[in-house]
């Protein structure tokens, strides 16, 4: 007896998922040392807005932040909004593209031709990820172990939480990023 039913998800397969074009998310890795300086003036952008951002109430310009964050970082990136963006650390390709969503490294399962085991058709995003971090000023920020992904940061601003962070350390709150006060 079979176990196929009449359903079957479109555009879906036993493992594959749909299927993004790669070229933008590989242009982006190509050119992560122009993309790191780029956001470093965009990051101190938003830093000098802190106290207007504070004024308005963070909670408040969230969801406009929110909808830009997610069509340019979408639209470079292909993005997954996980709230915890560690691109700067991983040569500009996001670890949430990768089918097992791993933070740390690539599996043991990387092809010879440096493709996904997953997904065959897919660049692995940590054989990308390396190359990108190859061409970056603080590339070796690859090295550095991610903690778990917090599940309750998904789908909000990292741009913000960023800024919230970087204000808190230049004004010496010494707050911690799960808000706990430092002694």
């Amino acid at each position: 007896m079979s176990n196929r039913t009449a359903y079957e998800p479109s555009g879906a397969g036993p493992v594959r998922r749909t299927r993004s074009p790669f070229t933008i998310r590989l242009w982006a890795v190509r050119h992560s040392r122009f993309l790191e300086w780029l956001y470093s003036v965009f990051a101190d952008v938003l830093l000098n807005l802190h106290p207007l951002w504070k004024a308005i109430g963070y909670s408040r310009i969230e969801r406009p932040v929110k909808a830009v964050e997610h069509t340019v970082k979408g639209f470079l990136f292909d993005c997954r909004m996980c709230g915890k963006c560690v691109l700067s650390d991983t040569g500009m390709s996001c670890p949430m593209n990768c089918p097992k969503s791993l933070r740390n490294g690539p599996c043991g399962g990387v092809r010879a031709n440096g493709n996904c085991e997953v997904e065959p058709d897919m660049p692995c995003v940590w054989v990308e990820a390396w190359n990108g971090s190859l061409q970056m000023r603080q590339g070796d920020k690859i090295q550095t172990v991610q903690p778990p992904l917090q599940q309750s940061l998904r789908g909000t601003s990292s741009w913000l939480r960023a800024t919230a962070l970087r204000a808190a350390e230049r004004a010496g709150d010494g707050d911690s990023e799960d808000g706990a006060k430092k002694s």
